[in-house]
């Protein structure tokens, strides 16, 4: 039983560095999505359409 326990936590502490490596590719993915929606929002035909969406709701 102690050796089927030990040969279970040596194949753990090989994966043990896995979360952090998906945890690293997932920030950069919204890192990257975030910039471009930054880029896409901050164009000037989107803002005109953003603030005529806005305006026409106010006026309501």
């Amino acid at each position: 039983m102690n050796r089927q326990f030990q040969e279970i936590r040596d194949q753990l502490r090989e994966e043990q560095g896995s979360t952090t490596a998906e945890f690293a590719m997932v920030t950069l993915a919204a890192v990257a999505f975030a910039g471009l929606l930054i880029s896409i929002l901050s164009s000037g035909d989107v803002r005109g359409m953003l603030m005529g969406l806005i305006t026409k709701a106010l006026s309501l």
